[in-house]
C-alpha cells in the first residue's frame, strides 16, 4: 500500500510508522510531509498513493488549508489532538480520524473502515466546508487570565500581561510585564494547554513564553536560537535547533 503521512511531530511519524508496520504487511511510505505549502507542490504533481494520514496543524498552518488549492485523489484518516467537540463534527461529516496518542486497536479499527469502504472514501469538499463550518461555530476559548495570590490578597491578572512562565524547583511562576513575579497551581503543561498557543509559545521545558514579551532572537551553538525577552529572565531562554524551525514560523504567522 503506498501511503503519505502528512504530519509535523517527529515522534508522532515514528508512533505512526511503527503500528503501520504491525498491521500492514506490503506498505511503501511515499512522502513524510510537515507543511501545507510541501503538502501542496506535493499533490499537485503525484497521484499514486492509496491512503493519507493527515495531522490538523501543520507547522505553517492547518491542513484544510490544503483543500483549498488541490483536492488529494485518495482517502484521508485525519490525526488530531483536538477537543471533543472537533470529534464531533468529524462524526456529523463522515470524516474518519485517529486521536493523539494513536493507539494500536484504533489504527486497525480505521484501517478496516478504510478497507471497507475504500472505493467511496475519498473526502469531499463539501465534507471538508462542513467540517469547517462546525468548527468555526465551536470555537476554543483560552484561557484569559488568573487569580493570583500576593500576600493575604487575591489578585485577577490578565493573561497577556504575563511575558512568560518557567519553572523553578518543581514549581510554576509567571512574570509579568511589569516584572511581577506569582506562583501559579498546576503545570507548565496545563497553561500550554489553555493558553492562546497564537500568543504563547513553548520555547522548552522551562519555559513558555509570550509574543509581546520577545524583544529579539539571537543565533547559537549549533543551529539552536536564544529569545531575550523583557523583563530579563534569570537565565538564557534556549530553542532547541529541532524546535528552530517552528519557533520562526509562529513568530512570522503573526
Amino acid at each position: 500500500m503506498k501511503i503519505v503521512i502528512i504530519e509535523d511531530e517527529h515522534s508522532a511519524i515514528i508512533n505512526l510508522k511503527h503500528l503501520l508496520q504491525q498491521n500492514i504487511s506490503s506498505m511503501d511510505i511515499l512522502a513524510e510531509i510537515d507543511t501545507v505549502e510541501e503538502a501542496i507542490d506535493f499533490f499537485s504533481t503525484t497521484k499514486d498513493f492509496e491512503l493519507i494520514f493527515m495531522d490538523i496543524r501543520l507547522a505553517d498552518g492547518l491542513s484544510f488549508d490544503i483543500f483549498k488549492e488541490v483536492e488529494p485523489a485518495a482517502p484521508i484518516i485525519f490525526t488530531t489532538a483536538y477537543d471533543e467537540y472537533a470529534i464531533q463534527a468529524f462524526k456529523v461529516n463522515s470524516i474518519d480520524y485517529l486521536l493523539k496518542p494513536i493507539g494500536a486497536e484504533e489504527l486497525q479499527n480505521a484501517l478496516d473502515k478504510f478497507y471497507k469502504t475504500r472505493q467511496q472514501a475519498n473526502i469531499s469538499n463539501e465534507q471538508i466546508n462542513g467540517f469547517l463550518a462546525t468548527l468555526q461555530n465551536q470555537q476554543k476559548h483560552y484561557r484569559a487570565s488568573f487569580l493570583v495570590q500576593y500576600r493575604d490578597t487575591l489578585i485577577p491578572v490578565n493573561a497577556n500581561d504575563f511575558a512568560y512562565f518557567f519553572i523553578q524547583d518543581g514549581v510554576v511562576r509567571g512574570v509579568t510585564i511589569t516584572d511581577k513575579q506569582y506562583h501559579l497551581d498546576g503545570k507548565l503543561e496545563d497553561l500550554e494547554r489553555d493558553l492562546n498557543p497564537k500568543q504563547f509559545y513553548r520555547a522548552n521545558r522551562q519555559y513558555l513564553i509570550q509574543r509581546n514579551a520577545i524583544k529579539d532572537i539571537h543565533f547559537y551553538f549549533n543551529g539552536r536560537l536564544i529569545a531575550n525577552v523583557q523583563p530579563v529572565p534569570k537565565e538564557k531562554i534556549i530553542i532547541s535547533k529541532a524546535n528552530a524551525p517552528k519557533f520562526k514560523q509562529w513568530l512570522n504567522r503573526g
